[in-house]
């Protein structure tokens, strides 16, 4: 039994990570409305408010049992949540971390993804010292493709049929950022 993980805030320059509230409800609403946020997350379909503060329940628990960090994506201009991005931290003895975000369609187009993509990976090479941190990403989703590039994540390679999602075997293009290639802090 673990004593549970402690759900930070983060800086993502013009969002702000923080653990999901009651109040992030009309963004599991929209989510849950969305053809593909249901398929690749725990979004609950057909949604309703209890479905929806049961989900907002679940991400406290799975930080409680050490599973990982869910942060809910929060546009500081609009200070609305916009999205998540969790930090999977179930494979630490092999020295990895998972990541993987959603943005719902009315926070899309304006760098949400790409900002919180690369505060948590921040986060976990440096703040808790994971060597490794990876993402797993439909090869048609050239938006996600971008946003990884763009947070320093490295493409890796293409697994085939890696997973199961909507009923469907999926190939994934495999994406990683390592703490060996973060750049070393300036001397004081």
């Amino acid at each position: 039994m673990t004593d549970g993980l402690v759900i930070p805030e983060l800086d993502a320059g013009p969002f702000l990570l923080r653990p999901f509230r009651a109040g992030d409800l009309p963004l599991l609403a929209e989510a849950a409305a969305d053809p593909y946020i249901p398929v690749i997350s725990s979004v609950p379909v057909p949604y309703s408010e209890a479905d929806g503060l049961a989900f907002v329940q679940r991400q406290h628990d799975r930080a409680r049992e050490g599973v990982g960090y869910s942060l809910a994506i929060v546009d500081r201009a609009e200070d609305r949540a916009v999205g998540q991005i969790g930090l999977w931290v179930t494979e630490l003895a092999e020295g990895r971390a998972a990541t993987g975000y959603w943005i719902a369609p009315s926070g899309r187009g304006r760098g949400a993804a790409g900002h919180a993509l690369a505060a948590v990976a921040r986060f976990a090479l440096t703040d808790l010292a994971i060597p490794r941190v990876h993402l797993h990403v439909e090869p048609w989703n050239t938006a996600s493709v971008r946003t990884a590039e763009r947070a320093g994540f490295r493409r890796e390679g293409l697994l085939r049929s890696w997973m199961e999602l909507g009923g469907t075997r999926r190939d994934m293009l495999l994406f990683a950022r390592l703490a060996a290639d973060e750049p070393s802090p300036a001397a004081p």
